[in-house]
């Protein structure tokens, strides 16, 4: 029950309602009127039922407000229960009173819009169907991370977005300024992660993460939400064995709760069941690069990965499947370099199927003083603003690895999403900040 005695529209159809009497809220999706009847379908964030008006049913001086609605007039009705194989979802109410909260004038979405229209009004997109169902799948896949985190024994933590130095390198950073000095928005919050591993040993949080990068692809936003894991004693086969895990038990909560609007959104749901099952397969950049240059590719060894080359290795996996052991120099400096192989390092990125790539980028970390030292000058990194940081090797080091997972990433690949703008209320990338 709502506040004031209203129902959710979805309660109309799942509980006991036929003949009953009933008050429902929420804006007009749609309006027809037919002869001396008006038919509205009302939504609330719970689903869509069919209000019948009619003259004769509703008290005098209502009728002028009836033939007034308007696609997306928010309004309250009371009224009866009935059952009709015509109305979405087999039930409709016929009103017996009408409470307008606000008419609207004629709506500008009416379908076929070019995208750039949409993105323009986002505010007024964000209440279609299929963007408030991709909402509640984000939802469902952060509540799921979250359970499974907790359940598990990791601590929640709030690091900063203003930072003082860089994660990733300079060139994809936002500079702001702080006062009267030189802040940045933060890339990741990997590297006060690893400052609370040394009291609270297994830690993680959900931020966002902001990358000044200029291309604008399907795959890249400059503002997402960004959830990381820093466990200290863990080894790089650790996490990802935390990743696998996490990622699987977020796709059955999501096939679980959210299979209505999967289908809605004509995702096939098959595509996501081999998800369900770990562990995930796991092949080497060094089979990685042979693979992709089976398939015709003009690749090196030493090459990075791009997305038309990820998107070529997930032709070969129903799941998601790691790729391991990267080129050290195509890495960031805090990746340990394998002892066997000094050339790569422990690091891994999990790739999702169909296409959609790189959802996960982990690592074991570097925990010796002087190699991390040594790393910090070979980037061109001042050690300076990196001594807090290396303050961690010097006072009880220990290993300890961690991954970053693209929460719209995530959502992309789950709701079968063609671009990753959908996968946020309000997409940032260069050129966009509105509204």
């Amino acid at each position: 029950m709502l506040c004031g005695g209203a129902i959710e529209v979805r309660k109309v159809f799942t509980e006991d309602t036929v003949g009953k009497e009933v008050t429902v809220r929420g804006w007009v999706h749609r309006v027809f009127k037919v002869g001396g009847k008006v038919f509205a379908w009302v939504r609330d964030p719970t689903g869509v039922v069919q209000v019948v008006f009619e003259k004769s049913s509703l008290p005098e001086g209502t009728w002028p407000q009836v033939k007034k609605l308007t696609r997306e007039s928010s309004l309250e009705v009371r009224g009866v229960v009935r059952e009709d194989p015509r109305a979405p979802g087999g039930r409709e109410v016929l009103a017996k009173t009408l409470k307008v909260y606000g008419f609207s004038p004629p709506f500008p979405i009416r379908g076929k819009e070019e995208i750039e229209f949409l993105l323009d009004i986002r505010h007024l997109w964000l209440r279609s169907r299929r963007m408030t169902a991709i909402m509640k799948i984000k939802h469902t896949i952060l509540k799921a991370l979250r359970e499974w985190l907790l359940r598990e024994g990791w601590w929640e933590v709030t690091p900063p977005i203003l930072t003082g130095s860089a994660v990733e390198g300079g060139a994809t950073l936002f500079e702001v300024k702080y006062f009267d000095k030189k802040a940045y928005l933060s890339q990741s919050a990997q590297l006060y992660l690893e400052v609370l591993i040394y009291s609270l040993g297994k830690v993680w949080s959900l931020t966002p993460s902001f990358r000044a990068e200029k291309s604008r692809t399907r795959r890249h936003l400059s503002e997402y939400w960004h959830l990381e894991i820093e466990g200290a004693w863990y080894d790089m086969e650790d996490t990802m064995k935390v990743a696998e895990e996490m990622v699987a038990y977020a796709v059955r909560k999501v096939l679980e709760e959210r299979r209505e609007e999967l289908e809605f959104l004509g995702r096939d749901v098959s595509k996501l069941e081999p998800a369900l099952e770990t562990p995930y397969p796991k092949i080497t950049y060094d089979e990685a690069i042979e693979r992709l240059k089976a398939k015709g590719f003009n690749i090196e060894w030493g090459d990075d990965l791009g997305a038309d080359e990820e998107r070529a290795l997930t032709q070969d996996f129903e799941k998601p499947f790691f790729v391991t052991h990267f080129p050290k120099h195509i890495k960031a400096f805090y990746m340990k370099p394998d002892p066997k192989r000094p050339e790569v390092v422990l690091g891994y990125d999990l790739l999702a199927p169909e296409g959609y790539g790189e959802i996960i980028g982990g690592s074991q970390r570097e925990d010796d003083y002087d190699k991390l030292l040594q790393r910090i000058k070979e980037e061109g990194l001042n050690p300076k603003d990196y001594e807090w940081y290396l303050d961690l090797r010097k006072y009880g080091t220990v290993p300890h690895s961690g991954f970053g997972l693209g929460v719209e990433r995530l959502v992309m690949w789950v709701a079968g999403l063609d671009h990753i703008r959908d996968a946020t209320p309000f997409p940032r990338w260069r050129g966009r900040i509105y509204p």
